[in-house]
């Protein structure tokens, strides 16, 4: 099951702690009452809390919320500290949010404007989690994985996001490639710059050209005004060509001389303008392939692929599964206004099971029709959407392209699902040992 985010509430009026606690269960989070500084302050240090309620004033010598608040975002860096105060001490409150305080309420305290405060601290909280790969000053948002291919892919990212050098990203549609686009650009020196995205594919020459250039008022029926191009309005910022492999071959010529001299002519202008921008691309096709076909120019080849990654699918990372599963219903839990849902260990192995032909967009819309769909507070095997399963069930049944051990596998955890993962009931219906189950559970790291 997901983990829930931990509320730690500290106050040193026991009753008054265990009221606040009563009331911030609602919110979805698992809440922890605490009485004494310097328990909160262990606590903190041996367990990962995501949100802190403290009282400013502990009746304590040696510790107050101010240290509170400087042990959880040592500790935590992404949890959020909400303070209590009287009146007198605002100005110490107002002090701490300068180092880094959520906010702060004053007595007496509203329970609903409390519980309020807390979802907003937990909203922010699980969008700043959710960058899971934030290391040397680094800030990938979005780009969740845990796996070695998606931390090499990183790793690349963190060593090419300083230059101006040109990136290609390959890999299948819905894997995230604009993601590693975005996350080159908001690592790099141009940061503060634009980041203008362009879907190459579908697009006529004409209307490619002058999306990209930029035209001239007059220059062709409808153009009624002029209008700056991407490569323009993208100046000192970064260009992402999606799905250039679609692009036509006499455009590709005009994008290499634009990429080789750095000057842009809009349709039907005579006037030329200088740029500075950054060209990062993606492909869903091989593009070698398409220059041995002569559907790709060489040149422009080698112009765009200064350095390249290539986006593994979603069925070569299932063990990132789990993380993004829990990433994307952060997401849905802040686009609802509701608390962040869970899933049962059930329903999880079956995602992990599928092969995804979607990648991650199709998982992302999976969990989110789940979570609005589901009353529930965990979601299970029922809230899956019922075309993965069938899906799923049909891809079990071609022959010649699953292993023994695959569909061992899956049987094994179909069954478990069916039976609430109740091992003895699972073992007699697949008509094996106990024991021999435990075994299979343990060698196909089911969970």
């Amino acid at each position: 099951m997901t983990e829930k985010p931990a509320i730690l509430i500290i106050d040193d009026e026991q009753a008054h702690a265990d009221v606040l606690a009563e009331a911030l269960s609602q919110t979805g989070g698992e809440t922890i009452a605490v009485y004494d500084a310097k328990n909160a302050i262990e606590l903190l240090s041996s367990k990962r809390i995501d949100v802190v309620i403290t009282d400013l004033n502990l009746h304590d010598d040696k510790i107050n919320g101010i240290d509170i608040l400087k042990t959880a975002k040592e500790q935590n860096p992404d949890s959020e500290v909400v303070l209590i105060t009287a009146y007198s001490s605002i100005d110490t409150c107002k002090e701490a949010m300068r180092c880094g305080a959520f906010d702060y309420l004053v007595k007496p305290i509203d329970i609903d404007q409390l519980r309020a405060m807390t979802e907003k601290a937990l909203k922010k909280f699980l969008a700043a989690s959710a960058s899971a790969n934030r290391k040397n000053g680094f800030k990938f948002d979005g780009v969740v994985g845990e796996s070695p291919s998606m931390q090499s892919i990183i790793a690349v990212l963190k060593r090419v996001a300083p230059t101006n050098i040109t990136v290609l990203i390959e890999g299948e549609s819905g894997t995230g490639k604009e993601l590693l686009a975005q996350a080159i650009h908001n690592n790099s020196p141009r940061k503060n710059n634009a980041f203008k995205p362009l879907n190459c594919a579908g697009l006529t020459e004409s209307l490619l050209e002058s999306e990209l250039f930029g035209h001239a008022k007059g220059s062709f029926t409808g153009a009624t005004e002029a209008r700056k191009g991407l490569f323009e309005v993208a100046d000192k910022g970064t260009l992402f060509l999606d799905e250039i492999g679609d692009m036509p071959l006499t455009m590709q010529a005009k994008l290499l001389r634009v990429l080789e001299d750095g000057i842009v002519v809009p349709v039907g202008s005579n006037k030329s303008t200088v740029v500075d921008v950054r060209v990062i691309s993606a492909t869903n096709h091989d593009l070698t392939n398409l220059v041995e076909q002569g559907k790709f120019r060489q040149d422009l080849y080698f112009r765009i692929k200064g350095v390249s990654v290539t986006v593994p699918t979603l069925r070569d990372r299932t063990e990132d599964i789990k993380q993004l599963v829990d990433y994307f219903l952060a997401q849905a839990a802040v686009e609802l206004g509701k608390p962040k849902k869970g899933i049962s260990d059930n329903a999880l192995n079956i995602l992990k099971s599928f092969n995804w032909p979607g990648n991650i967009r199709q998982l992302r819309n999976c969990i989110r029709t789940m979570a609005v769909m589901s009353d529930s507070e965990t979601l299970d095997v029922k809230d899956i959407p019922a075309e993965i399963n069938r899906t799923r069930q049909l891809a079990g049944q071609v022959t010649g392209k699953v292993s023994l051990n695959d569909l061992e596998k899956q049987a094994i955890i179909d069954t478990l699902a069916k039976v609430q993962n109740n091992r003895e009931k699972a073992a007699k219906l697949l008509g094996i040992g106990e024991r021999t189950l435990y075994r299979k559970i343990k060698e196909y790291n089911i969970q």
